[in-house]
């Protein structure tokens, strides 16, 4: 825990210093020594890396964050992890360095696999988002899918790319599809992609296969046919045998 909070949020300029810490609680019987390391690039740095923590006690580790003078806006989310005997605990840590914000998402990568709508969702400005999808899919006779926008349970970091996938149980057996996705956040202007596809049934495209592979047999048979019973070369050889003696 971290003084009661589930996360630590600090925002500064480039060149500030700022402070916090993490509280380290065992609730065990014995002594127990902990590491602390931090994750992400939040330039982050521990009065101790390595503490122990008496049995049934607390232990509060300060921690500065030191904002590069030349680190340009946006956020930076960062982790303290802390680890002991093969097991690790982890607090998140939110840096903001403030200035000019920029919002901006992309949905990227759009296709129909199967029973799933695959897609890529790339954070391209400098703030972390939240996203809300809809999902839409209409086909030749009108609509197949309705969903409403909902929150996706992932954050998405400045410059990351997630691959994400939407299940769709029941496609139709045979249509042409279009499907669209619209994705919103707050801080950033909505983002949509369409992509098409095409459904058959698989044993209508199978009977398609073998009923044009008995036409070609048919086609070549029937050139076989027309052929001259000279043959395309001259008369045929003749063939020997042995005669009757007479």
């Amino acid at each position: 825990m971290t003084g009661g909070r589930g996360h630590v949020y600090l925002e500064g300029r480039p060149g500030t210093v700022m402070e916090d810490g993490v509280s380290v609680t065992n609730p065990g019987a014995e002594p127990l020594t902990v590491r602390l390391r931090a994750t992400g690039a939040a330039w982050l740095a521990f009065a101790e890396d390595r503490v122990t923590v008496p049995a049934r006690t607390r232990a509060d580790v300060p921690f500065a964050v030191t904002v590069p003078a030349s680190a340009p806006p946006g956020d930076r989310p960062a982790r303290v992890v802390v680890s002991a005997g093969g097991r690790e605990a982890a607090v998140r840590v939110h840096v903001r360095v403030t200035g000019a914000e920029l919002g901006a998402l992309t949905v990227e990568d759009l296709r129909v696999e199967g029973r799933s709508i695959r897609y890529t969702l790339v954070n391209r400005g400098n703030i972390v988002l939240e996203p809300r999808l809809a999902v839409r899919a209409d086909g030749v006779t009108g609509a197949l899918l309705r969903r409403p926008a909902r929150a996706l349970p992932v954050e998405l970091d400045p410059g990351r790319s997630l691959e994400l996938s939407e299940p769709w149980p029941d496609p139709p057996v045979l249509d042409s599809v279009d499907i669209t996705l619209r994705v919103t956040a707050p801080g950033a202007e909505p983002a949509e992609a369409t992509a098409s596809a095409w459904y058959v049934p698989w044993a209508a495209a199978t009977g398609a296969v073998l009923a044009l592979g008995a036409a070609a047999g048919a086609l070549a048979l029937w050139r076989g046919r027309e052929r001259s019973p000279e043959g395309p070369g001259g008369p045929e050889r003749p063939v020997a045998q042995a005669g009757d003696r007479t």
